[in-house]
């Protein structure tokens, strides 16, 4: 298995894979098993310096079996999805050989090898922000460099999309597409880029994170009881999803935000409108969501065109999706006026990520914050009510980049003389 009598060395490799937010939604699969969708899906890759899986997987002679730790703690691979992603990516293992640390490794080895991957996200797991997308992507895509893989992008994120069907198009920076595919075996159910994000660099994403609980009914079970109870996800994924995609991928070859922001806001709206056509009803959303889009919509008709766009994935928290740097700037100083920070938080907590819009926004403490004018979108006679402490805090980002290998050895999760998490 290895050249020489060195049985104690440990192969490992650390990378980096973004989250990804849809603006044309996947909910519903015609396969549990593979993952296979019943309609088309696009995301928007969000920059993996402010939102991204961070993962090291290691092989070595001495590991007795396949372990995990995730976020610290240590989770079993044993199911069903884990296993998929390992077996696909061993079987694609190829010859690997580092004279210099005695190590050859032939590609039938790699069954034999057990790993040991750690993995953490900077951002709430389980909250709807796509934490499962950002984790298996990088699963995949840094198992796969461990193990010398050869297939391309497109071929792994339909081993990604085993593990949660969103992962898939986290194998891409920018504008993707999940082509829901026809083969019953999934061979043609994979992601594609439309665009990389320097195609439309201008939009601005603030997020509100509402809650970073986990939520009560996970997306699995959500999904399997939409399909079998919404006839209004039926009549969405034949009839509406099909065309709105053609739509999408017009507005984003263009950099139509109008179109681009109508369709966003749409689709998640019928989206939600879906889970609550499902017995019993699903409730992702809660009011401070509504009052987020209450405002988002008021300020859009009041402008006579979109200036913003939202999307809630399965979670209370608000994608907004501002067309330049200057509407991003007013959009905070609207969500900093209805959602200012509880008076024990701190303004730099309360906005992580791109921290330089604050700047941008004339923004710089508290005192700024509770000076802010109402928008004046907010008529004389209603007087305007403020919900402080609603937002837990803001993250400021853009449209990114796909997954990265970290050359780094000091950004390794796992040790390199024990393999174990440091």
């Amino acid at each position: 298995m290895a050249g020489g009598s060195n049985k104690n060395w440990i192969l490992m490799v650390t990378a980096r894979s973004p989250t990804n937010i849809a603006v044309i939604k996947y909910w519903g699969k015609r396969d549990e098993t593979l993952i296979l969708p019943i309609n088309d899906s696009i995301s928007v890759t969000l920059d993996p310096e402010h939102l991204c899986t961070t993962t090291t997987v290691a092989v070595s002679p001495k590991f007795e079996e396949d372990r995990m730790w995730l976020n610290k703690k240590e989770i079993s691979l044993s199911g069903g999805r884990f296993q998929s992603c390992l077996r696909e990516i061993r079987s694609r293992g190829t010859d690997f050989e580092d004279e210099e640390k005695g190590i050859f490794i032939k590609k039938e080895d790699w069954k034999k090898l057990h790993v040991h991957i750690d993995s953490f996200n900077n951002f709430p797991t389980a909250a709807g922000l796509a934490s499962s997308a950002a984790g298996f992507a990088c699963l995949v895509y840094s198992l796969a460099k461990l193990m010398n893989v050869k297939e391309d992008e497109g071929q792994l994120s339909a081993i990604a999309r085993q593990g949660s069907g969103s992962a898939c198009r986290s194998l891409y920076g920018g504008f993707v597409k999940w082509s829901m595919g026809n083969d019953a075996n999934g061979s043609d159910s994979i992601a594609v880029q439309l665009a990389t994000e320097a195609h439309w660099d201008e939009l601005v994403i603030i997020i509100a994170v509402v809650s970073s609980r986990q939520k009560e009914t996970s997306s699995t079970t959500g999904m399997r009881e939409s399909v079998e109870t919404s006839p209004l996800l039926h009549y969405r994924s034949k009839e509406v999803v099909p065309k709105r995609i053609l739509q999408m991928e017009e507005a984003i070859r263009t950099r139509d935000f109008p179109s681009f922001a109508k369709l966003t806001c749409a689709d998640s709206n019928q989206f939600h409108a879906t889970c609550l056509d499902t017995s019993p009803p699903i409730f992702y959303m809660n009011d401070t969501s509504h009052r987020q889009v209450f405002c988002m919509e008021k300020w859009n008709r009041s402008e006579g065109t979109p200036q913003v766009a939202y999307t809630f994935d399965a979670g209370p928290n608000a994608v907004l999706i501002a067309k330049n740097r200057k509407v991003a700037t007013q959009l905070l100083q609207r969500l900093l006026f209805y959602f200012p920070p509880s008076a024990d938080t701190e303004l730099d907590s309360y906005l992580i990520g791109d921290k330089s819009i604050l700047k941008d926004a004339g923004i710089g403490t508290m005192e700024d914050v509770e000076a802010l004018a109402p928008p004046p979108e907010i008529k004389d006679n209603i007087p305007s009510q403020k919900y402080a402490g609603d937002v837990s805090y803001f993250i400021c980002t853009r449209p990114g980049r796909g997954p990265v290998v970290l050359g780094d050895e000091a950004l390794a999760l796992l040790h390199p003389e024990t393999g174990l998490p440091k």
